[in-house]
């Protein structure tokens, strides 16, 4: 198993409820203590079996055990030290957490309906079973985060690392792309407009007139899937979290009162406020989207396939182009795609597979950029920003790097981060060598004979 030092990730924080839901409950018995925490028997079970489950698992069964208990040491001594330091974290905080959560899963399952039905509990019983992992995570983080504030490579660490790697353990790296777009963003018309606004006032002045309800009027009408089948629902939440526009209505609003119309790049709203506790507000909303005429669209591809006729033939460069045409962000850096998880300009295949479950505008973009050789300008493509808007695009890979073994030239910054990990990593081991010795730690006998990567100075 992968050595992963950043505690727990949002998946993890829902493990228990997945497995407390669809697998047979273990005979729980505290198999470690850690000063004040305890690690269970079911807390390694059911991590053990949700790897099974995902096809993570590798290793005989007790050597995975192993490692998920030793895992969770590492977590348990975080908190350990968290209370020794008195690191803390508002609630607010925490809340904040919980609603993020909350959201991701709801993306990924569908519905808030099909997330309650799964886990057979409302919303608010989800976070309740969860609120004191989400707590941990953040405590933990706080620690993690003084462990490694000073932890950096240079120059010559990266290319000692390099140099220190024996030939037939350097890996390969996957092909790469360096991608850039000149995107055509076709304008909403006023009409489009005026029309979705004069809607959203009927759903307002309906609601104002008590013909019916805010959360009912969200169900029947609101398009923004995420918040809908709750009435319109937001969940507590902080600023920066919500567009400028609609963040200055929402967080002006007195309790129960619904906002005039409110225009942002999602599209129309109305707004009523729920609840104002300290900086966070919860809100309900109605959204509906205005769209992009089907003449609008063809003029943007037009005017686009007459853009990549000028690249091909040598008559404009597609940066020229990128900077007089293209109606996105990216024209700034040269329209390059970069990775929104890393900022990087390369991208893989899998990275792109990866990122397209996530942003709609990396929707088909490997299928493409595979058939495309370097310097090659694609036809109009239609696509979805990430504001869920029509548009078109072409694209060039400016760079396509075969698969090969990894090199200082090419992968720098890979090699970059191998060696800060592994600085990382050793910077783990001396904490936890320094720490266990001064905290309480047993284990139940069961794991005695564990090989543990790390000093736990394991009390008998």
């Amino acid at each position: 198993m992968k050595r992963n030092y950043l505690v727990i990730s949002a998946l993890l924080l829902a493990l228990p409820m997945f497995a407390q839901n669809r697998q047979p409950q273990v005979i729980d018995k505290v198999v470690a203590v850690v000063g004040k925490n305890i690690i269970l028997q079911s807390d390694v079970e059911n991590q053990y079996i949700q790897m099974r489950l995902q096809g993570g698992a590798s290793g005989t069964g007790q050597s995975m055990r192993c490692e998920i208990l030793e895992e969770l040491l590492l977590q348990k001594l975080m908190l350990n030290q968290a209370e020794m330091d008195s690191v803390t974290v508002t609630d607010e905080r925490v809340e904040a957490e919980l609603d993020s959560k909350i959201r991701y899963f709801i993306a990924r399952i569908g519905s808030q309906e099909k997330l309650e039905e799964y886990f057979n509990k409302t919303i608010t019983e989800i976070k309740d079973e969860v609120r004191r992992a989400a707590k941990d995570q953040l405590l933990q983080e706080e620690v993690q985060r003084k462990i490694m504030e000073n932890v950096v490579v240079t120059p010559n660490e990266v290319k000692r690392l390099y140099r220190d790697l024996p030939q037939d353990s350097i890996p390969m790296v996957e092909p790469q792309y360096e991608i850039v777009q000149i995107v055509k963003r076709p304008p909403v018309s006023i009409d489009e407009k005026l029309q979705v606004k004069d809607r959203l006032y009927q759903i307002r002045k309906r609601i104002l007139e008590g013909e019916s309800s805010f959360s009912t009027m969200a169900v029947l009408y609101s398009e923004d899937p995420g918040s809908a089948s709750k009435g319109g629902e937001l969940g507590l939440t902080g600023k920066g979290e919500w567009a400028s526009e609609f963040e200055a209505v929402a967080f002006n609003l007195r309790d129960g009162e619904i906002s005039d119309v409110v225009e942002t790049e999602f599209g129309f709203h109305i707004i009523q406020l729920i609840e104002k506790r300290d900086n966070m507000v919860n809100c309900r909303h109605i959204l509906l989207k205005t769209k992009v005429s089907i003449e609008a669209l063809e003029k943007a591809r037009n005017e686009l396939d007459s853009v990549a006729q000028l690249i091909r033939n040598g008559d404009l460069s597609f940066e020229q182009a990128c900077l007089k045409v293209s109606d996105d962000d990216s024209k700034s850096n040269g329209g390059y795609i970069t990775n929104m998880a890393t900022g990087a300009k390369r991208l893989s295949t899998r990275e792109m597979q990866e990122l397209e479950s996530y942003f709609p505008e990396y929707k088909n973009l490997g299928f493409v950029i595979t058939r495309l050789d370097e310097d090659e300008v694609s036809d109009p493509l239609p696509m979805t920003t990430n504001e869920n808007k029509d548009a078109f695009r072409i694209v060039m890979v400016k760079k396509r790097i075969d698969a090969h073994k990894a090199n200082l030239k090419d992968d720098y910054n890979l090699i970059q981060g191998w060696a800060l990990n592994k600085k990382k990593q050793q910077t783990i081991v001396k904490w936890v060598a320094s720490k266990a010795g001064k905290a309480f730690i047993r284990i139940d006998e069961n794991f005695a004979d564990c090989n543990f990567y790390y000093n736990w100075n394991i009390q008998k």
